[in-house]
């Protein structure tokens, strides 16, 4: 393909964006990788792009697929074998009639799933499991489901781990667990905090009432306290391969197939029904959005996002940082965080954008999210999650809540990011 022919440039864009805006409204409730995938698949069978192109941009996927398998299955797993439903029933009994002291609770619960099993799990597994527990406690189920919608973001930077958005956004290269930790441990805790006094001011209302004390436990089985054991150690094979500075997607993989076979092994059950558990269609939108993405980096489109950020370069360090980490984050909620995740990886790794810059692009997109629902996948599908339970959310009851939440947590996580960055420069 030539980039001189205009028509084609013209095809590239219009499929490109329209296939995006497709996704995020999905008509007639069909799922997103139908329009996602439509318009890749149009971009090759209208031969606008080289069929070797799409491959070389599916293969680049590659780290992120196995990563998402992984986390997926252990998910699967986890819910199958009552882990869930164990640590939401654990926490009501631990919070002792306080709703604030519940909230506290399950907020950190959210915290540590985030961080250990991505933000995908915390937004649309540990949701239903905290839901029904909340209910039998007789409290409102508000603050408590907008906290898991809201840590799984918060919290998706302390480790590479915690969000595949990280995985696509270094996907040319991810920093060290040391130089990752050392940039991103500060503003991840001010990120967590911030949103947790912002959402405890929020539903104060809602979390002054008493709740009548339970003593009803659930005891985990075997095969849960096993999918406990295989979580510490998928953690932590994860740091030692993110210390090493390797990929961490099949390693993913292969851990979690591991304590898959364990788990069959000791429930003397079938592993094949939990490949049902993996969302395929999630892996198919994955993949046609990087071919979308490398479709637009071959027309030259993505000069205009790295013309925009050579501008904000020149506004200073410290002050093109912020002003290109609330850009992001505002973008998130107009594109959704997997394609401008890709579209700003792809700008990042053109321009060998290293240090603050490439920092505050990831704080944009991993925070971002939380100003609406439109904003990231796991967010989406935690409101069709509750809306399967019978609790409608709107998009204006979220934004109520994420135009508080999002730019007070992005502000305190920059500004943590900006002192890191002032003691290690090279951050």
């Amino acid at each position: 393909m030539s980039v001189s022919q205009p028509l084609t440039i013209v095809l590239i864009l219009v499929l490109s964006a329209l296939s995006i805006l497709l996704m995020l409204i999905r008509p007639r409730n069909l799922p997103e990788v139908y329009w996602v995938g439509a318009g890749a698949a149009l971009l090759v069978l209208l031969r606008l792009i080289p069929l070797r192109l799409a491959g070389r941009a599916i293969a680049e996927g590659n780290d992120v697929y196995f990563f998402l398998i992984g986390m997926m299955l252990l998910s699967a797993l986890a819910r199958d074998n009552g882990v869930f439903d164990w640590v939401a029933a654990t926490s009501i009994k631990a919070a002792k009639g306080s709703p604030g002291r519940l909230f506290a609770i399950i907020y950190g619960v959210g915290t540590i799933v985030t961080i250990c099993m991505s933000n995908d799990a915390t937004a649309v597994v540990l949701t239903p499991a905290v839901l029904a527990a909340v209910r039998k406690s007789k409290a409102q189920p508000l603050p408590f489901l907008f906290a898991c919608a809201m840590i799984a973001n918060a919290a998706s930077f302390v480790l590479p781990i915690s969000n595949p958005a990280n995985l696509v956004v270094f996907h040319e290269g991810m920093p060290p667990l040391g130089r990752w930790l050392a940039s991103f441990l500060l503003p991840s805790i001010l990120s967590i905090g911030a949103t947790f006094l912002v959402l405890r001011w929020y539903f104060r209302k809602d979390l002054c009432l008493e709740l009548p004390e339970t003593n009803e436990s659930v005891e985990l089985k075997p095969g849960g306290r096993m999918v406990l054991y295989g979580l510490g150690l998928m953690v932590v094979v994860l740091l030692i391969v993110s210390s090493l500075n390797k990929d961490l997607g099949l390693p993913t993989c292969i851990v979690a197939l591991c304590v898959t076979a364990a788990v069959c092994v000791r429930n003397r059950c079938n592993p094949l029904p939990l490949a049902k558990e993996i969302s395929w269609a999630t892996l198919g939108l994955v993949a046609a959005l990087f071919v979308i993405v490398d479709a637009l980096e071959s027309i030259g489109a993505l000069r205009v996002t790295e013309a925009a950020l050579h501008r904000a370069e020149a506004l200073g360090p410290y002050v093109a940082s912020l002003v290109t980490a609330f850009t992001v984050a505002v973008g998130n909620n107009l594109l959704n965080n997997l394609p401008l995740g890709l579209i700003a990886g792809g700008t990042l790794t053109a321009m060998h954008t290293h240090g603050l810059m490439a920092n505050a692009v990831l704080i944009g997109v991993d925070l971002g999210p939380n100003l609406s629902v439109t904003g990231s996948l796991a967010t989406i599908l935690w409101l069709l999650a509750l809306r399967k339970e019978g609790i409608e959310v709107s998009a204006m009851d979220f934004l109520k809540v994420g135009a508080i939440a999002m730019p007070v947590a992005l502000a305190a996580s920059m500004a943590g990011a900006l002192l890191m960055h002032a003691v290690f420069p090279t951050t």
